[in-house]
This record gives structure tokens, C-alpha cells and sequence, in this order.
């Protein structure tokens, strides 16, 4: 059974008009008669394709059971269609299709007005959900503010450190409103976001750590030192070479006031890394200075002058013992290294040992103890000859030292525990804090740490005063 090739078979196949449904693979079979006469099978075809209003100005001519097809469609589909509907009907022994597949114009914005259209019903009927989204996000975000002051108010008897009990109360907060925003997605039908959204929050956190390294050290630093507290607000202590007395310690940095009076910023993970020395954690504080004598004194006799030196002064404590130690054998002296304590709270290192200094030369001049400086005094000790010049009485001489300066310039210095140039001995402590009370006021609302008081910048009590 012959039949005329598809002169369009070469053109690329279309997709259906909108709207229309979609096209079985063969039509049935159309009976007219059991014995169809040209006409009948015409005015059939013609009618069906006239119900289907998918194609324009449709023509149908039959000539001894040839079904002749003319007409324009919009895809190749539908053009397709037509021919096996033809070709299934009764008593048709071939089918000619000349229907016209139209070429929609550029300048043709129907689909476009179609598409806009089909958003605008899809945007209609998700409003309904849009709404109920909108609910569920905000119950998640009411629901995971309460999880957050809950999970602060359980943690404040667990966890003494401030920004940890932050950290993780946030934290069961930000997880609540993610489960809120994925029962959304997943109430959208899109679960396979709602997935990736949930993993996608994994690496952005990985990747924005990575990308802010020091930062996020910082910060990590900041939650350690919160926890293991190595120190607390108004504590004095050395850092990366830094002495100073804490002021702050925020999530970003350590903020010290340093002796001198100026405020020091340290980063966290600097601080974390370091060796640190607190010298408030214990008042009791040892410091030592070294003195040195001639060769000819007795070593036992400087010892036990200094030991009452030390024992006198009302600054040195007694217990425990200071002592009074040959450190060295230098090229002109021997060196004794003193070592005493101090209540470093009440007192200042810096002017107490001042004082013990001034004090202890005081007393090596009043027993006759030499302090010779080997970068001016050389030392014969088989002796030398010597011979009076002309002109130089022997009264002269009798009044010249053995360190060959006059007698009356060793006069007797004053004995006073404290001078007025040592501004007394007590700890600069409170001369610090008013500096800083002086200074650009900081953040308290960032501080992690507790003042001597015990309490937060809030003024919150935390914990119970040191003894």
C-alpha cells in the first residue's frame, strides 16, 4: 500500500501548542460503515479535526479511499497526528499529508503572554503555601529565640564560662529555625533543596572559617580562655612581653593597661599560645637584685649585714625566708644575689626593691663593706710603691680613702625605709585602675571575664569574691 512520503519529515519536530493535551501514540481505529463511501469517510475526518481546534482552515478531499490532507498546525506533532488519524479511519488505503506546519513569527509574543499567564495561575495557587510558610518560619524563629534563653538560663548553672553559654545557646536557637525552614521546603515538595540547604550550611560555615582564619581563631581562642579563665579582670599579668593589668577580653582580643599606662591589645590566639604569668593569682611575689663586694671583705659579714637589712624592712616578708646568696666571682668583686618576698598586692616590686638597694649600699658604707666597680678599679694585690710628689703633705693623703676619693664625700645617706623620690612602696595597682577610669571607655557589654568584685559588666554576681 503506497503512500506519499511527509514533504516537512526534513523540518525539526515542535513541541505541542500550550494548553493541549498530550497526543496518544495512533489514534483507534475509525468506523464509518462497513463499507465507507468517499464522502462519509471525508465528512468524518473533516468533523474530527474541526473538534479538536488545533488545526487552521483544516481541508479533507477523499478520491477512491485516498485521503487527501490540507491545512496549517502549529508543530509537527499535531501534524502527525492527522495522518494516523486518516490513515486508522475505515476503507482508507493511503493518506496524503499536505498540512502546513506554521513557523511562529520572532515578533510573535503569544508564548511569551502564554507563560506569563501559566506563572500567574502557579503564583494563585501557591499562595495558600506561601502563607503557611511564612507562619512556620515565623513560629521557628519565635520557638528558637525561647530554645535560646532557655538553653542560657540551663547552662548558667553548668558552664561558669560567659561566651561558651552564649555560643551553644545560640546555637540550639539557629538549629531550631533550621528545622523550621526545611519543614517548609520539604511542605513545598522541594526536598531535595530543603537537602541541600542543610548540607550547603555545613560548608559554608567550613569555607567562611577557612576564609576568615584568624578571626575565627580568635574567637575560638576567646571561648578557651573564658573557660579555663588563666586569669580575671584586674589581675596583673605578662603576655607575649607585655605586663599589664586586664582590662577586657573580648571575642576578639585581650585589652591590658601596661604600667605605663597605655592599653595594650593582644589578640586572643596570641594570648592562647603564649606563656603567661599571672602574679595575682598569688600575692606572695619573689624578686632578687645582685650587689657586689671587694675581695678583701668577708663574704659572712656582707650576708649577714644585708639579712638584717632584709629583716628590718617591713615590706620583705619573713616567711617565707628571704636569703642572701654568693651568686658569682666577678674580675674585681663577689657578687651576692639577694633574694626576698613581698605581698605583691599591697606592695610595689619596683619600689621595694629600691628601697632595699639604697638600703643595703647605706649599710655596706656604715660597716665599712666596698662596693668596687671593675670598670674603674684595678686591684694589686701584691701592692704597689708609692711616692709623695712635692708639694703633697702627708696629711693630704691621710685624708684620701682607699678607693682614692676624699673621706667627707662618703657621707652618711639616710636610712628611711621609703624616700620621697620612691613615692612610697605601695602597689601601683590603683594608680592603674584610675588611668584606665581616665581612658577612651571600653565595650563592657563584650568583656568575658569577672572583676575582682565577682561580678560581669552587667553587675550580675557570678561567682564568690577571692579570699
Amino acid at each position: 500500500m503506497a503512500q506519499e512520503s511527509d514533504g516537512n519529515a526534513g523540518e525539526p519536530r515542535k513541541l505541542p501548542a500550550p494548553g493541549i493535551e498530550e497526543l496518544s501514540s495512533a489514534p483507534a481505529n475509525v468506523d464509518v460503515k462497513p463499507v465507507a463511501r468517499d464522502e462519509e469517510i471525508r465528512k468524518r475526518l473533516l468533523s474530527v479535526l474541526n473538534a479538536t481546534s488545533w488545526f487552521t482552515d483544516p481541508q479533507v478531499r477523499v478520491e477512491q479511499g485516498v485521503v487527501f490532507l490540507s491545512g496549517r498546525v502549529e508543530s509537527d506533532e499535531l501534524k502527525k497526528w492527522a495522518g494516523d488519524l486518516a490513515r486508522n479511519t475505515q476503507a482508507v488505503v493511503a493518506v496524503v499529508n499536505r498540512i502546513e506546519v506554521v513557523v511562529p513569527s520572532v515578533w510573535d509574543f503569544q508564548p511569551a503572554w502564554n507563560g506569563l499567564l501559566v506563572l500567574w495561575r502557579e503564583l494563585i495557587r501557591s499562595l495558600p503555601f506561601f502563607a503557611f510558610g511564612l507562619l512556620i518560619l515565623a513560629l521557628s524563629v519565635g520557638a528558637g529565640a525561647l530554645a535560646t534563653k532557655v538553653a542560657r538560663v540551663f547552662l548558667r548553672q553548668h558552664i561558669r564560662a560567659n561566651l561558651l553559654r552564649n555560643v551553644i545557646a545560640r546555637g540550639v536557637g539557629v538549629f531550631v529555625v533550621l528545622f523550621g525552614f526545611y519543614i517548609v521546603l520539604r511542605i513545598s515538595g522541594l526536598t531535595q533543596l530543603a537537602l541541600t540547604v542543610i548540607g550547603g550550611t555545613g560548608l559554608l560555615g567550613l569555607a567562611v572559617g577557612i576564609a576568615f582564619r584568624d578571626i575565627t581563631e580568635n574567637f575560638l581562642a576567646s571561648i578557651f580562655l573564658s573557660m579555663q579563665r588563666p586569669f580575671e579582670t584586674d589581675d596583673l599579668v605578662e603576655v607575649a612581653g607585655v605586663t599589664g593589668y586586664v582590662q577586657q577580653l573580648n571575642v576578639r582580643t585581650t585589652i591590658l593597661m601596661t604600667l605605663d599606662g597605655n592599653l595594650v591589645q593582644i589578640p586572643n590566639a596570641t594570648v592562647y599560645k603564649s606563656n603567661l604569668r599571672n602574679f595575682t593569682t598569688n600575692c606572695n611575689r619573689r624578686e632578687d637584685f645582685v650587689v657586689g663586694i671587694g675581695y678583701d671583705d668577708s663574704i659572712n659579714d656582707a650576708q649577714e649585714i644585708v639579712r638584717k637589712v632584709l629583716a628590718d624592712h617591713p615590706a620583705v616578708l619573713n616567711d617565707p625566708e628571704p636569703a642572701v646568696l654568693a651568686d658569682s666571682l666577678g674580675r674585681a668583686t663577689v657578687n651576692l644575689r639577694v633574694y626576698f618576698w613581698l605581698n605583691g598586692r599591697e606592695y610595689s616590686w619596683l619600689k621595694v626593691r629600691s628601697s632595699l638597694i639604697r638600703l643595703v649600699k647605706t649599710a655596706f658604707q656604715k660597716h665599712g663593706i666596698s662596693m668596687p666597680d671593675e670598670a674603674r678599679e684595678v686591684i694589686f694585690p701584691q701592692g704597689i710603691p708609692v711616692t709623695l710628689l712635692e708639694g703633697i703633705s702627708a696629711g693630704t693623703h691621710g685624708a684620701l680613702s682607699r678607693k682614692g676619693l676624699p673621706a667627707e664625700s662618703l657621707h652618711e645617706e639616710a636610712d628611711a625605709v621609703s624616700t620621697k623620690a620612691e613615692a612610697g612602696l605601695y602597689s601601683e595597682a590603683e594608680v592603674i585602675e584610675e588611668q584606665a577610669r581616665r581612658v577612651q571607655p571600653l565595650q563592657e557589654g563584650e568583656n568575658l571575664l569577672l572583676n575582682a568584685s565577682g561580678t560581669t559588666a552587667s553587675g550580675k554576681q557570678t561567682k564568690q569574691p577571692k579570699p
